[in-house]
């Protein structure tokens, strides 16, 4: 089985991101790994250089900024990775530079590829996720529960923020729906995109409006940018985390100063308040 994997990144140095960490969860499961390099600011660039493994295939690309809009760049920098796969690969892996795999589930992705890979009418592989906002002991079950991150790498293509994929020939996006083109992976995917200083969550925030929305803020928007720092409303709500992290997120943890702990979300009126508007998701 030949299995190769593929991400863009640009300054994700900058913006604090895992993408170290993210790629050496990734080098364990391929044979490749395609990595696209956007025109950074920062230490990216060299950074991936210095992680110095033979697998890794640097691709230089410079963003275009008339595609800052609704997230359509990070699905041109997603396909230009995904074109530099290794045609002959049984199945392509996707991280984005936020997300990371756990070394305990390693032997389940394998036997997922294994067991899916002579069957042609499926195009890809859905994971769980694990979304932390704040610190890495808060789990957000509002957040979205599944992408598409193991493909078939000649038959898909990016869509949209770059979040999943459609059928190449017809354009069909690859969702929960479309069962009979995809199955569960085993594991889940450790997203860490949101546990951030508060400095730096505001300034995700920047990012969203600079590629989403042309760089003009929606007015709720406009007023977290206003202030010196950022935490989303439902912080205290999150469900408490019990697991372990990946072996590679060690270091970044044992570093990060987390917020003082909130008492408990079921003495908090707050709460149910938020429930009432978005439902109670465990």
């Amino acid at each position: 089985m030949i299995v190769s994997g593929f991400t863009f990144c640009r300054n994700v140095e900058k913006l604090d991101y895992p993408f170290e960490e993210s790629i050496r969860s990734l080098l364990p499961l391929v044979d490749e790994l395609v990595v696209n390099v956007g025109d950074s600011e920062d230490r990216t660039l060299e950074r991936i250089r210095g992680i110095g493994d033979s697998r890794i295939r640097i691709v230089e690309s410079v963003w275009d900024k008339t595609r800052a809009r609704d997230g359509l760049v990070y699905a041109d920098q997603t396909n230009i990775a995904l074109s530099h796969v290794r045609p002959d690969a049984d199945w392509a892996i996707y991280l984005q530079s936020d997300e990371v795999f756990h070394e305990k589930d390693y032997e389940g992705i394998r036997r997922s590829m294994e067991r899916t890979r002579d069957d042609s009418s499926l195009l890809g592989l859905m994971f769980r996720y694990r979304h932390f906002v704040g610190d890495y002991f808060r789990l957000d079950p509002w957040a979205y529960r599944r992408a598409l991150r193991i493909v078939r790498p000649t038959r898909v293509v990016s869509v949209g923020d770059a979040l999943g994929f459609a059928r190449a020939s017809d354009g069909l996006f690859i969702g929960k729906r479309e069962k009979d083109l995809w199955q569960y992976a085993e594991g889940p995917i450790y997203h860490y995109g949101w546990v951030k200083s508060k400095a730096l969550l505001r300034q995700k925030i920047q990012v969203q409006v600079d590629y989403y929305w042309d760089g003009t803020p929606k007015p709720k928007d406009a007023e977290i940018l206003g202030a010196n720092d950022y935490m989303p409303e439902h912080y205290p709500f999150l469900k408490p985390f019990r697991g372990t992290h990946p072996a590679v997120m060690a270091e970044r943890i044992a570093s990060f100063v987390s917020p003082p702990q909130e008492r408990s979300r079921w003495l908090q009126p707050a709460f149910y308040r938020y429930i009432l508007r978005h439902g109670f998701k465990g």
